[in-house]
């Protein structure tokens, strides 16, 4: 292979990542907005009331359901397999892989989503220990009605990962949209009627619409066809269950986090888990839009590299997105630590929440932004993984994480999380019995993704020193984040009163934003982060007078 064939393959690599990143990156922020949307819909009809919290504890068994089938890693086992298929045998081979693997899987899903939901009721109370006897006959209901959709989600993954393989991206990107805007519109119709029951309706709904019907029209207009075979015994079948087996069976950090905070949030307090819930989701907005825009992108083109034997430019495209995202993730978390409560307010309004929720909330979400950059990073590093064919060790390591931070999540369910509560708000700020809860997560997930990249250095036959040279690059714009804070804190000493309106609120949250921002930033150049660096410098260089 020439060096011009090599630079023209780069280039068109190159092309094609920022394409696909580009589209990735469109929709999750759409999508993201959309979702705000919804959340807006959902708290100024739910509130944090419990029947609020009945509503989101619905959604850990089919969440669980998902991840014991793999549903959120179909496209990431499946794409490798598919391109492997493809180079040996074309079309034909293609697409006999995807049915020899989609048949089993779809079958699977429906047995198994039918065996939960005949035995919902003995489950729930498993992750409502708070709940009375009103709170679980409904949170039975609304389970029972949500877990059908995992049905349509894991099919529209296997067909999602056939487009994506042949980067096909805006049938995949669309769905979100689609399913979200489904919630909204149940929510908006039959809320004030039904209540949480309108929304899981919507849940429904949205995954038939959105996560299976849009992949499947895009698919069927590429030419598939109806093809199902049930060769379990074929080699491509084994692999696929060799490769999604960890993650069937692994109980990583990633997924049981959030079932671990909910779980001890209903054992603290009436609408503590709404609360956490709203204050997750405000870290999910730049998580997903930077985050999950970058990994999906990167990682055909990361297997792609893998197939033909570049492991060294495929751990150089890993490590540039990753830089990337560290420093897009940091600007987002000097924000959200700085702007959030007033962020809250202006989403969730101040009908359906009081005062002290509203700052509670705000608290959380600063302190769930510690974790930011890894939530965001975990996705990108595990597709390095995924991408090679080792689903173990992530699985393996996100295990481990769990068991040892477990009985942290227990001590701070009970009489410990008062105390710590107490602590916080005598000597650093007020807040409320969730905190702790909160900053366990960030705990948990920042240590699993630390773990994470040593591992893949050496996977990748990389030296230590470049698992070093992220930790400094990490340190540094933790640094640039927390001057940010301390600046903008100083500067906006007053917290959100009764008496503020939208408008107020609104340009409040835009000054704190735009200051924050500026600070960061500054900061990063100052202490010489590559990437802002030289951004800067070329800005400078423009606004010259005698630039050309």
């Amino acid at each position: 292979m020439t060096e011009l064939t090599i630079y023209c393959e780069r280039i068109t690599v190159n092309r094609t990542l920022k394409i696909a990143s580009l589209i990735y990156a469109t929709s999750i922020l759409l999508s993201r907005v959309i979702g705000l949307i919804r959340e807006s819909v959902i708290g100024r009809t739910l509130g944090d009331q419990p029947e609020a919290d009945v509503y989101w504890l619905a959604f850990v068994l089919p969440d669980f359901l998902n991840y014991l089938l793999a549903g959120g890693a179909l496209s990431l086992v499946l794409i490798p397999l598919l391109q492997s298929a493809e180079q040996k045998g074309g079309k034909e081979a293609y697409w006999d892989c995807f049915w020899r693997i989609a048949t089993p899987i779809s079958l699977l899903v429906t047995m198994v989503t039918a065996l939960l939901w005949y035995f919902t009721p003995e489950l729930t109370p498993i992750v409502s220990p708070g709940f009375d006897v009103t709170q679980a006959e409904l949170l039975n209901r609304l389970t029972r009605i949500i877990l059908p959709a995992q049905i349509f989600h894991v099919c529209g993954g296997l067909i999602s990962a056939t487009l994506q393989a042949n980067d096909r991206h805006v049938a995949p990107a669309l769905a979100p949209l689609v399913y979200t805007g489904m919630i909204i519109v149940f929510g908006v119709v039959f809320g004030e009627k039904i209540g949480s029951e309108a929304f899981a309706w919507g849940v429904l709904a949205g995954s038939i619409l959105g996560p299976f019907t849009c992949p499947l029209l895009a698919a069927w207009r590429g030419g598939v066809r109806l093809r199902p075979r049930l060769e379990l015994k074929h080699i491509e079948v084994r692999s696929y269950i060799w490769r999604a087996l960890p993650v069937m069976l692994g109980f990583s950090i990633v997924v049981l986090d959030d079932m671990l905070v909910k779980r001890g949030a209903s054992q603290l307090a009436e609408g503590l888990v709404s609360q956490l819930h709203y204050a997750r989701t405000l870290m999910k907005v730049p998580m997903g839009v930077f985050g999950l825009a970058m990994g999906m992108a990167t990682f055909p083109s990361i297997s792609r590299h893998l197939a033909q034997g570049q492991s060294k430019e495929a751990f150089g495209l890993l490590q540039n997105a990753a830089s990337t995202l560290l420093i897009l993730v940091g600007l987002s978390q000097a924000v959200l630590s700085i702007a959030s409560p007033e962020a809250v307010a202006l989403i969730w309004g101040k009908e359906r929440l009081s005062l002290m929720a509203i700052n509670h909330i705000g608290a959380y979400c600063a302190v769930l932004s510690l974790g930011l950059w890894a939530w965001s990073s975990q996705g990108l590093l595990a597709r390095g993984f995924y991408a090679q064919g080792k689903t173990w060790l992530p699985t393996l390591l996100g295990s481990i994480l769990v068991l040892c931070f477990y009985p942290l999540y227990e001590f701070l369910s009970g009489a410990s999380a008062i105390n710590f509560a107490d602590w916080i708000s005598q000597n650093i700020y007020e807040t409320g019995l969730g905190i702790g809860l909160a900053l366990c997560s960030s705990l948990a997930i920042s240590a699993y993704v630390c773990f994470l990249w040593l591992a893949l250095c050496f996977s990748f036959g990389q030296s230590i020193n470049e698992f070093y040279k992220f930790l400094w690059q990490l340190f540094k714009i933790e640094l640039a984040v927390m001057v940010s804070i301390a600046c903008t804190s100083t500067v906006f000493s007053a917290g959100i009163n009764s008496a503020s309106n939208y408008m107020e609120l609104l340009v409040t949250a835009g000054l704190k934003s735009i200051l924050s921002s500026v600070i960061f930033i500054l900061m990063c150049y100052v202490i010489k982060i590559d990437e802002v660096k030289t951004l800067i410098d070329r800005i400078k260089y423009k606004l010259k007078p005698n630039a050309r």
